[in-house]
Formats: C-alpha cells, structure tokens, sequence
C-alpha cells in the first residue's frame, strides 16, 4: 500500500513537471521579464555601508554582580549592578539617548569627508545636500520643489529643541543611521553606524563614540565635581581670610615689639587664636577638596574598546543579487501556479 502512495506521488510530481514543461515558452517571457525588471527596480537604491562598534564600560555596581549570584540573574536577563545602582540613569538607557534632541543635535557640526575626497563638509551639510536619493524619488520630489515657494536661508543657532522641519528631518535621518543597543548579559554597548560613503561611516562612529564617552563621564562625575567646586571655592575663600588675618596679625606685632601693655598682649593672644583658627579652617577645607577631587577620578569610568570603528570594503544594503534571485522565484512560482490553476 506504501508503495502505491509512492507510486502515485512520483507520477504527480511527473505530470507537474510536464505540464511546466509544456509551458516553457511562458517561462521564458515571464522569467527574463522579471530579471529585468528586479535589476532596474533595484539598481534605483543607494548601496549602504555600515561598521559597528562595541565598547565595554567600566560600571559602578556592587559586587555581586560580578559573583555567582550576578551571573546566575544575567543569563535570566536581570542585571543586579544596575538593581542595587543608585545612577539614576543605568547602562540599560544609553539606547535611550538617541532619541534626545541635544545629543542628535551633537553630531551636525561633525567634519566629514568622503573616501575619494570629492565633499569635506558638515555631517548636517552632508545629510542634506550629498545624499543619494532613490532614483523612483526624484520626479516626486522635483514636483514638489516646483510648487514650493522659495525661502531665503538664513544662518540661526541650532536649538535642539526647538528644530525646523528641515532639521527635525535630519535628526530623523541621523536616527535611522545611528543604533545603539546594550547588552545586557555581556555590559558591552554596540554602536551600528549606517552611512552611504564608508570614510563616512567611520567617521561618525568614532564620533557617537567619543560623545558617548563624554556622556557617561559627565553623568558619572557630576556630583563629584560639583562637590569639588565646592570645595574649592570654599578653600579659596578660607585662604584668603588666613591671609588677611595673617598680615593684620604680622602688623599688629611689629607695631607693640617695644610697648608693654597688658592690653595689646590680650589683643595679640586673640589675633593669634583667631588667625589659628582661620588656619585649621583652612587646611580642613583644603583635605576635603583634595578627597572630592580624587573622588572625580574615582567616579571617572574606563572604557574598553572590545571593537573599533574601521572603514568597511562592501556595501551592506540592499542586496542586490538576493533580491533578484528572490524575485525570479517568486516569478517562477506564480507562473508554475498560473499555469497549475488553469489547467
């Protein structure tokens, strides 16, 4: 019986092949057809390159993150570091920080040059003016530069949050090129950089980078320095009293050496406690500046490069030869059905 169901199978998959056969001059038409048509379709798209970067951020967490217990909680998804953190903003965030205003905003004054050296420009001058855009865009486009009226353009400070269209559309295509992920298993932060020139690419990688860095070390290191500051203007403060109270002190002794009164020598004896005082004030301050300071650098995270930015040979997207190989499939399939369904 088995061998009847195989029978029967083998005789429908042949008569399926005949009757494609029978119809191979259909193929012929649709299949060069669709070649054809999938390589224009294609060929109309810029090509993409991308590069990525993976940075390993030294974090302000506990110990146990780094024990057994940690690692048991970060295969399951949970980071006990940033649970017991008091950072209000966590590794698990730094994503997050595209989608703010002022760190997109960061990156228009960025040089770039392309990788034959044709434009050296402004990230934002490039986005804008030396995009490659998609071909079947064009006419709709210049359609719509007909019937737009013309603006004088004029020279205004960036506010990050308050853009022009323009800007906002830049900042939307900087999104679209820029991804930042973090991983929260392995505490490395990925940066995906998307660009149509590689130089370019490059570039901007080591930028968003750099920015990020600095982001992190200020957030890091906020308090610390505030509190150095503090400390400072205090110490400041402290020994300039010291010193007027110092040379006062220096004045009032040279003019009593030769006079004896009981008076001038409880004078002295308070000028010389008060000036003591001053002092002790001012050396106490001066070791609470230089503890806040060290603590700026202790609270300044490291940062390890696990991969750099490099600029990349070939370009990413789209794929071309899939796309077509994807096409005369489908073609191959709806023409197989076309000619099945009929018959």
């Amino acid at each position: 019986m088995e061998d009847n169901k195989k029978e029967l199978k083998t005789i429908d998959v042949i008569n399926i092949a005949k009757k494609l056969w029978a119809r191979k001059k259909l193929f012929a038409k649709t299949l060069p057809i669709a070649f054809v048509l999938s390589c224009v379709f294609i060929l109309g798209f810029p090509r993409y390159y991308n590069t990525d970067i993976k940075l390993a951020p030294e974090l302000g967490g506990s110990s146990i993150g780094s024990s057994t217990l940690g690692s048991l909680a970060s295969s399951f998804g949970f980071d006990l570091d940033n649970l017991q953190s008091n950072d209000a903003i966590t590794p698990l965030l730094y994503p997050d920080l595209m989608e703010d205003n002022g760190f997109v905003t960061n990156l228009f004054n960025v040089r770039v040059k392309t990788v034959d050296g044709s434009i050296e420009t402004t990230y934002h001058d490039y986005l804008q003016k030396h995009q490659k855009p998609v071909i079947w865009i064009v006419p709709i486009d210049w359609m719509k530069n007909l019937f737009r009226s013309e603006q004088k353009a004029e020279e205004r400070t960036i506010d990050p949050y308050n853009l022009s269209k323009d800007e906002d559309a830049i900042a939307g295509s900087i999104r679209n090129n820029i991804k930042i992920n973090f991983d929260k298993k392995t505490a490395v932060i990925s940066i995906s950089i998307k660009d149509q020139d590689p130089l370019i690419c490059k570039t901007i990688g080591d930028s968003v980078k750099e920015r990020l860095q600095e982001f992190i070390t200020d957030y890091r290191t906020s308090k610390a320095r505030t509190d150095y500051e503090y400390y400072m203007k205090l110490t400041m403060e402290a020994k300039q009293e010291y010193e007027k109270t110092r040379q006062q002190y220096g004045r009032m002794a040279d003019a009593s050496t030769n006079v004896a009164l009981k008076s001038l020598e409880l004078k002295l004896e308070d000028m010389e406690n008060d000036l003591q005082l001053r002092y002790n004030t001012y050396t106490t301050l001066n070791t609470q500046m230089q503890a806040s300071k060290a603590k700026v650098q202790e609270r300044t995270p490291a940062f390890t490069v696990i991969k750099g930015a490099s600029v990349p040979i070939k370009p990413t997207e789209p794929k071309r030869m899939v796309f077509v190989a994807f096409m005369l499939i489908l073609t191959f399939a709806g023409t197989s059905f076309y000619i099945l369904h009929k018959q």
